[in-house]
């Protein structure tokens, strides 16, 4: 127990740097997801194609380069502002995730019945009301399972930003070896990152059961 105990500070930097790249980046997909995932069923041409295209240019790009996009490529457009890793690890990550986000929602949309948002439209509600007040809501009761899935998979993602400066669980290891004095050796450290990792992804799993449950009483 000395890796942890012996190591209080460093475990406490890693997993709140892990948890904010978690909840922010997952907070921007979900965000940003729901405006493609709605631009891809638009009636608007325009709209579906620049969903698509979206869609189609990051998720089919691996996620590593991704992030060197914004880690290196950023500085490398001429921009002199100087932004934490962190906050590209969150860009990085989260529009990324946004894709998933898009398709699953998207699949979600295409289980309610079309009578409904011709309904809403009928009464005059315009596109932006039918999809946040008709559509939207329904959507997310159908896609619980596959959605908790995406966060889980952005869970366990936000070990690739500790090959690019964010000092979280994935990088305890290095972290630990490099500072002198530390107690813990590296598969030790593995293995507890690993159970850290188990744990987080039990949570979600928890909350993902309990939304399934509420939601199938409701309907």
């Amino acid at each position: 127990m000395d890796v942890i105990f012996g190591n209080l500070d460093l475990w406490g930097t890693a997993i709140r740097n892990t948890l904010l790249v978690f909840v922010l980046g997952g907070i921007l997909a979900l965000g940003l997801g729901m405006i493609v995932g709605a631009m891809r069923v638009s009636p608007v041409p325009v709209a579906r194609a620049v969903g698509t295209l979206y869609v189609t240019l990051i998720r089919n790009t691996p996620l590593t380069l991704v992030f060197f996009f914004f880690v290196f490529g950023y500085s490398a457009l001429g921009f002199k502002t100087r932004v934490e890793p962190l906050i590209l690890g969150v860009l990085a990550i989260g529009i990324y995730t946004a894709t998933y986000v898009a398709e699953v929602l998207r699949a979600g949309i295409n289980t309610v019945p079309v009578g409904q948002a011709e309904a809403a439209r009928a009464i005059g509600l315009p596109f932006g009301k039918v999809m946040t007040l008709v559509v939207l809501p329904q959507a997310f009761r159908s896609v619980v399972p596959p959605m908790m899935s995406v966060f889980i998979a952005l869970l366990k993602n936000t070990t690739i930003a500790a090959g690019f400066s964010v000092a979280e669980l994935a990088a305890m290891r290095a972290t630990i070896n490099d500072a002198a004095g530390r107690p813990g050796n590296p598969m030790e450290v593995l293995l507890w990152v690993a159970l850290a990792f188990v744990l987080m992804v039990f949570v979600l799993s928890f909350i993902q059961n309990r939304l399934e449950k509420r939601w199938r009483i409701a309907r």
